[in-house]
């Protein structure tokens, strides 16, 4: 198998990418449900009030937060108040987190095994000689 993308020494890690398309599966299957919440914005002060049954954004509405009879509502009039809905903890957000962890760990790790890489293909390059190593004549060729 030739693969021109990948350089000698990454070759023996091409077995271990199906084990982290298993892990990423995994970690989004035991991903706990989202969260769907609805921000009440009453004058300058805000709450979050989770939507619990059923979870749609369609609830998130003037009436939504009037009938949570807030405190920072109280003095507010109809127009005073504004509603915005979002969800937390998506699959999107965990694959952003996820993806972010994983390039830090592979440059950190690429970072300290540069040098010893490095060597190493040198000495691959080379059929394993060492520096300066010269072959010499058999006897009697």
């Amino acid at each position: 198998m030739h693969l021109p993308f990948l350089s000698p020494p990454l070759l023996p890690l091409l077995p271990l990418l199906p084990l982290l398309f298993l892990l990423v599966n995994l970690t989004a299957a035991s991903a706990p449900t989202t969260s769907i919440f609805c921000k009440c914005t009453c004058g300058n002060n805000s709450t979050l009030i989770p939507i619990t049954s059923p979870p749609s954004c369609s609830e998130c509405n003037r009436q939504f937060c009037l009938k949570q009879h807030l405190p920072i509502c109280r003095d507010v009039g109809d127009d005073g108040i504004f509603t915005t809905c979002f969800q937390r903890d998506s699959a999107k957000d965990q694959a952003v987190v996820f993806i972010f962890i994983v390039a830090t760990v592979g440059l950190m790790g690429y970072a300290g095994l540069r040098g010893w890489v490095g060597e190493a293909i040198k000495k691959w390059r080379d059929g394993g000689r060492m520096t300066g190593e010269r072959y010499e004549a058999l006897p009697g060729a």
